[in-house]
C-alpha cells in the first residue's frame, strides 16, 4: 500500500498550538463504523455513547520533562537531548541534536553542572546512550531542568505552572517521551460520571518512545519498521477485560497507544488478555483484523502517519479520509492539543 494513499490537505491554522482551559470542552466527531455517518458533539457528551457493561481502557503513562538543553564540557557547544527510555538506573537511550557533536566519550553538562552525562554508545537515527551523574533524586533534577517534549508542530512551550496540561489527569507511570493525547480530554469528573453509569474504567501502560517522532520514510508502508515501545498490563486489568468480552460488552480503547498494547496482548494470547509486559513494535494498518477493541477514542493525526493508518484499519481508508475532510471543513482543531474522534 502506498504512503500517498494516506495523505490529506490540512491548513496550518487548524493545528492546535495551545490546550483548552477545560479539557472536556474540546469538540468530538463521532464516526459510525456501520453507517459511515458522522455526528458533531463536544467531548463532555461522549458518555452518551457508552452503556453499562462497556469498558474504557486508558494509558496511564506519565510524560517526563524529557527535553534537556546542555553544552559539551570541553567546547561549550550547545546540545539538545531528548530522553527516550531508561535502560538501567542512570543509563538512558536518547535522541541528541546535533548528533554528530555527541561522540563516544563526549561529556555533557546541564543546568550549570546539576546534571552531567557521558556518551557510552550509539543508536540509529541520531540515538545515543548516555550515563548520567547527579546529586539527589534523578526525577527531581529532571523536573527542575527539563522541558516537556512537545511535538515539533507546537511552536511554543507551555507556560510555567501549566506543564500538567500535557499530562492526562490519570498519569501515573513515569517513562514516556510524549503524551497519550486522546486521554488529555478526560477530567476526573467525567471519568466519575462514566463509572457511575456502570462502565468499567481500567488502565494499561505504554511508554511512548522514538516511534512517535519518526516519520514514515518509505513509499510502500509494508516496508516501514516500527520502533519498539515498552508496555505492561496487570492481572486485575486482564481479568476485567476478559469478563467484559465474555459478557458481550464493548472494549473502547482511549488512544492509539492503548490500542497497540491491547492488540499486542490479544494477538499473543489468542484473543484473550493476560498479565503481560514487554516491548511491542506492532504496526496496524489496512487490512487488519482487530482482536481486542470494539471502539476507539483518538485525536486527529498527521497526514501519512502510522497513526492515521491505524485508525483507517478500524473502518477503511476512504471513510477515515472523508471524516478528516469533514473535520477540516468544520474547523476542528488537529493533533496533540486538538479535538477528538470517537469511532464505534
Amino acid at each position: 500500500m502506498d504512503i500517498e494513499d494516506f495523505d490529506f490537505d490540512l491548513p496550518e491554522e487548524l493545528i492546535a498550538q495551545t490546550p483548552l482551559k477545560d479539557r472536556a470542552a474540546s469538540r468530538l466527531l463521532v464516526l459510525s463504523r456501520n453507517t459511515k455517518q458522522v455526528e458533531h458533539h463536544h467531548f463532555k457528551e461522549i458518555k452518551t455513547y457508552f452503556k453499562k457493561g462497556d469498558c474504557l481502557v486508558l494509558n496511564d503513562t506519565r510524560v517526563l520533562p524529557a527535553r534537556l538543553y546542555g553544552v559539551k564540557e570541553d567546547t561549550g557547544a550547545n546540545v539538545e537531548v531528548l530522553l527516550l527510555h531508561q535502560q538501567k538506573k542512570d543509563t538512558w537511550e536518547v535522541l541528541a541534536k546535533p548528533a554528530k557533536k555527541v561522540k563516544l566519550g563526549t561529556e555533557l553538562v546541564f543546568g550549570g553542572g546539576k546534571l552531567k552525562a557521558t556518551c557510552t554508545g550509539f543508536k540509529e537515527h541520531g540515538g545515543r546512550i548516555l550515563e548520567f551523574s547527579y546529586d539527589g533524586i534523578f526525577y527531581e533534577v529532571l523536573d527542575d531542568l527539563g522541558e516537556m517534549p512537545l511535538p515539533p508542530y507546537i511552536k511554543e512551550q507551555l507556560p510555567e505552572g501549566e506543564k500538567d496540561r500535557y499530562q492526562t489527569v490519570f498519569a501515573k507511570e513515569q517513562g514516556s517521551a510524549a503524551a497519550p493525547t486522546a486521554g488529555l480530554h478526560f477530567t476526573n469528573e467525567l471519568l466519575t460520571e462514566i463509572k457511575e453509569m456502570g462502565v468499567k474504567v481500567v488502565f494499561i501502560t505504554l511508554h511512548v518512545g522514538l516511534g512517535t517522532f519518526r516519520p514514515v520514510s518509505v513509499d510502500n508502508i509494508d516496508d516501514h519498521k516500527m520502533h519498539a515501545e515498552f508496555y505492561q498490563m496487570t492481572s486485575e486489568t486482564a481479568d476485567i477485560l476478559n469478563k467484559v468480552k465474555k459478557d458481550k460488552g464493548r472494549i473502547i480503547s482511549v488512544g492509539t497507544t492503548s490500542t497497540r498494547t491491547l492488540e499486542t496482548i490479544a494477538r499473543d494470547h489468542k484473543g484473550t488478555f493476560a498479565a503481560s509486559s514487554g516491548w511491542t513494535d506492532i504496526f496496524i494498518y489496512p487490512p487488519y483484523e482487530f482482536k481486542a477493541i470494539d471502539g476507539l477514542i483518538t485525536n486527529f493525526h498527521l497526514p501519512k502517519s502510522t497513526l492515521i493508518m491505524l485508525v483507517s484499519a478500524l473502518t477503511d481508508k476512504n471513510t477515515i479520509l472523508s471524516a478528516y475532510n469533514t473535520a477540516v471543513d468544520e474547523n476542528y482543531r488537529f493533533f496533540s492539543f486538538g479535538d477528538a474522534m470517537l469511532i464505534l
